[in-house]
């Protein structure tokens, strides 16, 4: 089996290789209901405190902010803990949507109960349709993440340049969905420290990975691919998955969630993630 080292060799291969009745009521009915109105008209009206009781405390429920069990390890991109949060996870996450499949992948992890983060580009939004593809997605309770606008490499143009790939595309997701991205994710993971900081003053997570394969020739086929990211020996407690909307990636897509489950891992959802809430 061919072995890649972790995130800086999966970086170095990704840039080598990297180029969404009422029914009417029965006049008599309503006849009746004037009627009772009338009749009632100089009754006191009783308000019906348990149920704006009820209301009240769904509000306040709602309004609590989620505790954060996990955060980003910026050391290595893996999950980490808080606390006493299970250990044994994994982070699922697609790149560059949303091109062919995400939206279908989406329904697939939406159906096994998988959460997943989609780092989206801006050149996949630029039609009604592609719009919509996005809107599904979100509204399958997937979170959005940034992937730039045009998925330039950030290191080899200006600090301009890429402030614009970051917040035109933030402003592109919010005009769509309403919201900004949670999360950032450079093309090939090439950070910068300009982008680094102008990240985290967006208030995005800052992610990159811990590996992924799924750009390499030799595993452009869904069930080697499948095989390579349960079986790698870089799967580990934490461990950050990349993957991409890919006509093969969403063939192993099942099977690569149903292979990690069988080890006994589960699936971190990104919204427990630290720094999710503050968007």
């Amino acid at each position: 089996m061919k072995i890649y080292a972790p995130v800086a060799v999966s970086a170095a291969l990704l840039l080598a290789a990297c180029s969404s009745e009422e029914a009417e009521q029965p006049k008599e009915q309503e006849q009746e209901q004037a009627v009772s109105s009338e009749e009632s008209t100089d009754e006191p009206v009783e308000e019906n405190t348990e149920v704006e009781e009820a209301v009240e405390e769904s509000e306040e429920t709602a309004a609590e902010p989620v505790e954060p069990l996990y955060e980003i390890n910026e050391a290595n991109w893996s999950v980490t803990p808080i606390s006493d949060a299970p250990s044994n996870v994994v982070l699922l996450t697609i790149d560059d949507a949303p091109d062919q499949h995400a939206v279908e992948m989406a329904q697939k992890l939406h159906e096994m109960d998988a959460p997943a983060i989609f780092f989206v580009n801006g050149h996949f939004l630029d039609t009604p349709e592609e719009e919509e593809m996005l809107k599904e997605i979100h509204e399958l309770g997937f979170p959005i993440g940034n992937h730039t606008f045009s998925h330039p490499n950030l290191r080899e143009i200006s600090e301009e340049e890429q402030r614009e790939e970051i917040i035109s595309l933030s402003d592109r997701v919010e005009e769509i969905i309403g919201e900004r991205p949670k999360f950032f994710r450079a093309p090939f993971g090439a950070n910068t420290d300009f982008t680094e900081s102008l990240v985290k003053e967006e208030g995005m997570v800052l992610m990159n990975w811990t590996y992924g394969y799924d750009w390499e020739a030799d595993y452009q086929d869904a069930a080697a691919l499948a095989d390579i990211m349960v079986n790698t020996e870089y799967l580990s407690p934490g461990a950050n998955l990349l993957m991409h909307d890919r006509t093969w990636t969403n063939e192993a897509l099942t099977d690569i969630v149903e292979g990690l489950r069988a080890k006994d891992y589960s699936i971190v959802d990104p919204k427990t993630i630290n720094g999710y809430e503050e968007n």
